[in-house]
């Protein structure tokens, strides 16, 4: 009878203990909300949750390699992929997060099983934002405007040389010019091919305009933020660059004369103070 009674708690503690064991299971940490953030190649894998009793360690492949670990047993929410998608930014990269509960991640115990959430693909070529392009200078003379946009250097190396942005994408970069007259709003557009506008407006009226970086071959993500508005009638970035530095310089020679002044003052009246002294007793005499 005793065994009899005994046998249901035994059981249901079997169950217990069975149904414990599994939940503990369920309960480890999985990443979840996995993103590329990507500007000008510079590209990094974000990921949730903060972790709090687990770590996690990323993953990287292209379709015909071989998985790379990466960024080992981090408690961040991030990982700096650039080094490795540079290598190649045409091809397409899968990455994966994999968590381990913290005290058991240890690069030697191969008998942890850690939980795997895959990235969506990313063909860095294809996905890498642009990043806001800088116009490098610009003229206005009669009724021709000149405008020249500075190419963006990235990350891409070649022969230990990081590439701009024209020489990663060649024909597929294009650069788009809004301009206006600065007393309007009405805006015109140009395109080029080149880093280079030259367009025709009206003489005597000053002209406001900025430019944008696009990839007409992309499906999608084609278009950069536009750059900082300039406008004709004011100097220009090379010109006020070229204002402060003289400014600098003449400021910093105004307060070299003002020190030697002063030092030179100085030492001639230490050295009148010493004649004084040294000829006192003759002519108390």
């Amino acid at each position: 009878m005793e065994m009899a009674t005994l046998a249901p708690t035994l059981l249901l503690g079997w169950v217990l203990a069975q149904v414990s064991g599994a939940a503990g299971t369920t309960n480890t940490v999985v990443a979840y909300n996995l993103t590329w953030k990507s500007t000008n190649f510079k590209t990094l894998l974000e990921w949730k949750p903060k972790p709090i009793d687990h770590v996690y360690t990323v993953q990287l492949s292209h379709r015909l390699g071989n998985w790379e670990n990466k960024c080992f047993y981090t408690t961040e929410t991030e990982c700096d992929l650039t080094d490795e998608i540079v290598k190649d930014v045409k091809q397409t990269y899968m990455a994966r997060v994999l968590s381990y509960p913290a005290e058991n991640a240890k690069p030697t115990d191969s008998s942890v099983e850690p939980h795997r959430t895959n990235a969506p693909e990313f063909t860095p070529y294809l996905e890498t934002n642009l990043g806001q392009p800088t116009i490098q200078s610009f003229e206005q003379v009669g009724t021709k405007l000149n405008v020249t946009v500075q190419d963006a250097r990235t990350l891409v190396r070649m022969n230990g040389t990081f590439l701009s942005l024209r020489e990663v994408f060649g024909n597929d970069l294009s650069y788009v010019l809004y301009y206006w007259k600065a007393s309007t709003t009405g805006k015109k557009t140009a395109k080029t091919d080149t880093n280079e506008f030259l367009i025709d407006v009206d003489k005597g009226e000053n002209y406001c305009f900025n430019v944008q970086a696009v990839i007409p071959s992309r499906r999608g993500n084609q278009r950069s933020p536009e750059s900082i508005i300039e406008c004709t009638g004011q100097e220009t970035g090379g010109f006020r660059e070229l204002f402060f530095i003289v400014g600098a310089i003449v400021f910093v020679v105004i307060i070299f004369i003002i020190i030697l002044s002063l030092s030179l003052y100085k030492c001639r009246k230490a050295r009148a103070e010493r004649s004084g002294k040294e000829n006192s007793p003759l002519n108390a005499a």
